[in-house]
């Protein structure tokens, strides 16, 4: 039986801040930022911060551990969902199911609840072409967001770019649920609380049953971790055991879902995760 307690890291300072970059994204994104910026601050942590439109604070010093669930940024409690609606925010690395996961939330949530959708690709709107194709919601209801850059940037730095048409959809539909999906990126890519109130990190088995136990905010800090196309687990030789006993020790308890999600299976048990989550923070009730 795998050890279900917290995964032991040697780090000397493990309340990592959610938007943190590896070395290897340091090395990528050196020619983005300007560290000598006036508008760079020490934080109460001692690690030095700066923020791209005075919205989402980060640091580009390194990971010390990949995470814990229980330390993650928690939401914002203070947030006006008047002014934009409860936001669900779907990241994961490219072809993991998150616009399949989009197209079945839409279908579950669509008749009970106003919501609304905004979809991120770097240069192409084919994720938000794709939920207008299969009839996810009305067109007015989806907005596509090409970022130009790299993915992680327009959820967890520059978010302005999806807080826009959030707000403009939540004020067009008066939503009650939005979702925002990444344009995909790897597991160090975790949302921005000024952004996503609850987050849905989405990877597939056809990476092998390593993917968990590699860590990262996204895999330990997300409120749910969906393990999606568990039927291709036999043929790509991956050990869904091995997957669980992985999340349960990486995650610390934290929920995740193993799911087929083009297959609707899985998806009853992410919407409920997502309802309770939305009737806590909004203090509705459920329909």
């Amino acid at each position: 039986m795998a050890d279900h307690g917290a995964p032991h890291f040697h780090s000397h300072d493990t309340d990592m801040h959610p938007h943190e970059h590896t070395h290897d994204e340091q090395e990528h994104h050196h020619h983005e930022h300007d560290h000598s910026s006036k508008d760079e601050w020490k934080g109460a942590d001692g690690k030095i911060y700066h923020s791209h439109d005075g919205l989402a604070p980060h640091t580009h010093e390194p990971l010390e551990s990949p995470g814990f669930f229980s330390r993650r940024a928690r939401p914002i409690t203070s947030r006006d969902f008047k002014e934009r609606a409860f936001t669900i925010g779907i990241g994961g690395p490219v072809g993991t199911g998150k616009t399949a996961l989009m197209l079945a939330l839409c279908r579950e949530l669509r008749d009970k609840y106003s919501i609304a959708a905004v979809t991120n690709d770097i240069f192409t709107k084919e994720d938000g072409e794709f939920l207008v194709k299969n009839g996810a919601l009305p067109p007015e209801r989806i907005r596509a967001v090409e970022t130009g850059g790299c993915p992680h940037a327009a959820i967890r730095e520059d978010i302005s770019i999806n807080l826009g048409p959030l707000e403009e959809l939540s004020h067009l539909f008066s939503a009650e649920i939005l979702l925002c999906e990444s344009g995909g990126d790897n597991l160090a890519a975790n949302f921005s609380r000024e952004l996503a109130d609850y987050i849905i990190y989405i990877i597939d088995v056809s990476g092998g049953d390593k993917i968990p136990r590699k860590g990262g905010p996204g895999i330990t800090q997300a409120d749910l971790l969906v393990i999606n196309k568990t039927d291709l687990a036999e043929a790509v030789g991956a050990n869904l055991k091995v997957m669980e006993q992985d999340s349960l020790r990486m995650r610390d308890g934290g929920p995740f879902v193993f799911a087929q999600v083009k297959h609707n299976i899985g998806v009853s048990e992410i919407v409920n995760h997502i309802l309770s989550a939305w009737e806590e923070a909004t203090h509705h009730k459920r329909r």
